[in-house]
């Protein structure tokens, strides 16, 4: 399959999965921010972002979650600016056949779905991983989204919260 297809399929699944009511204690650190929350957890000292990275890959297939897409932000902004620069990359964890699933019941959803987890490092050099919660409970309620189809959107969303907590302690 083409890469756009699963990148839009990753989207679509992500917006919904983070929308699911999860307890606030799966995630350790938790900023509001004026259009939504957002998941932030910091990377351990003595975690490098490299075992980061390769955790949160390894969780995601222990998991059944496809990694889609992998976007180097910060390698391509050097390659372009010739600086250096702080590390920044986009992961997208996808489950297809919930995505497509999403998909089938309503077209609306393919722009409600970044399955994304950002690895960050700050200006300290501290490595941070971050994720929306983007809150579509009423959109998924106005499609009629079945109960097994929310069921399997929570399951997605507390394994990209795990993909995440795997990320942060450099658990391989």
């Amino acid at each position: 399959m083409r890469p756009a297809f699963f990148a839009v399929l990753g989207a679509v699944l992500s917006a919904l999965l983070l929308s699911a009511p999860i307890s606030r204690a799966a995630a350790p650190v938790t900023e509001q921010t004026a259009q939504a929350d957002v998941y932030k957890v910091p990377i351990e000292r003595g975690v490098s972002l490299t075992d980061a990275a390769d955790s949160m890959r390894l969780r995601a297939n222990a998991l059944n979650l496809q990694l889609v897409a992998e976007l180097p932000l910060s390698r391509q902004v050097e390659a372009v600016t010739g600086q250096p620069q702080r590390t920044i990359t986009i992961f997208q964890f996808c489950d297809a056949v919930t995505a497509k699933t999403l998909i089938d019941v309503d077209l609306d959803f393919a722009v409600y779905m970044p399955c994304r987890i950002a690895m960050i490092e700050d200006a300290k050099g501290q490595g941070w991983l971050l994720m929306m919660d983007v809150n579509v409970d009423m959109l998924a309620k106005e499609k009629r989204v079945p109960q097994a189809l929310k069921d399997r959107i929570n399951a997605v969303r507390k394994a990209l919260l795990e993909i995440m907590q795997a990320g942060a302690k450099g658990e391989l």
